[in-house]
């Protein structure tokens, strides 16, 4: 990647202390232009999202489309904030056994209190939106509560690993949107807020696994090659497909959702969410003939030089 990882955290404490978002300083929720209304139709789904082109989807009524937006990215922020809220827990836990005069415990901190900051401005939104948006299945959330602290104790590939699994789908998908364009204001400066910080995030876990695969046993190596592709397959799904409670309250047919996941618009949002991590791993050798295989299984394998 070019930098050392002593040089980018220094960079990244300084940028988190220059430029941070506060979730209700930095949006003006009051705004008139900013209020959340099921009708409003800038807020029907755009073309990113592979399920608004079904024929399903193009048989609802205008106002049932809108509604579906809303619903879709409120489901999308109480999805992202269990994911932090997890990732905080991991984060506090490594930085717990940090030294004195330890630049990743300032640096932890910093995106700790930023997620936290992320969290307010999500749950913001879905509170306005009126919606009883589950968020991320139980399941995934009682199985993150149970292990992911014990992860970031022993295992800080791995949860790293995690974290980008998480990080980088929501990133990937918030900025195919707006490029896209996003009409609703709110969500552009929720969006915008996000994939700036996120930046940051992003970079750290890269560089944090870069700095320290080279070192680990050839054991950890390949526990990490295996579970990577599962860990990573699991988490894009979690982040990209509409979560079950959207789906009943919108009488989506069980057709129409496992045929959308076989598009090809599908499958190419899958691979392309974790495409920067598929090549982190790569070219760390952490891709063997095995785990490439897990890849494909997946559903997230695809031509590194892509």
């Amino acid at each position: 990647m070019g930098v050392s990882y002593p040089r980018m955290l220094s960079r990244l404490n300084k940028l988190s202390v220059e430029n941070h978002f506060d979730a209700y300083k930095d949006i003006s929720w009051d705004d008139p232009e900013f209020v959340l209304d099921s009708n409003d139709s800038r807020l029907v789904e755009t073309s990113v999202d592979p399920f608004a082109q079904s024929s399903w989807y193009q048989s609802l009524t205008s106002p049932m489309q809108s509604k579906f937006g809303l619903y879709r990215y409120a489901s999308c922020m109480k999805t992202g904030w269990h994911f932090e809220n997890l990732l905080q827990r991991g984060l506090l836990a490594l930085a717990f056994r940090e030294e004195n005069g330890s630049d990743t415990f300032r640096y932890v901190h910093h995106e700790v209190i930023e997620e936290s900051q992320h969290t307010l401005m999500f749950q913001e939104y879905v509170n306005r939106s009126g919606l009883p948006v589950r968020g991320m299945a139980r399941r995934f959330r009682f199985f993150g509560e149970l292990t992911i602290e014990a992860i970031a104790k022993h295992d800080r590939l791995l949860f790293f690993v995690f974290v980008l699994g998480g990080e980088e789908p929501a990133d990937f998908l918030q900025k195919s949107l707006l490029q896209a364009g996003i009409e609703h204001p709110l969500l552009e400066r929720i969006m915008r807020i996000h994939v700036t910080e996120e930046a940051r995030h992003l970079s750290f876990a890269r560089h944090f696994i870069e700095a320290n695969a080279q070192s680990a046993s050839k054991l950890r190596k390949g526990i990490l090659s295996i579970v990577s592709p599962l860990v990573l397959g699991t988490m894009a799904r979690i982040m990209i497909d509409p979560a079950s409670d959207l789906r009943n309250f919108f009488d989506m047919d069980k057709r129409t959702y496992r045929n959308t996941l076989k598009t090809e618009k599908y499958k190419l949002m899958l691979k392309g969410s974790v495409s920067r991590t598929r090549k982190l791993l790569v070219d760390l050798g952490l891709v063997g003939p095995f785990s490439k295989l897990l890849w494909r299984l997946e559903g997230i394998w695809d031509d590194p030089a892509r």
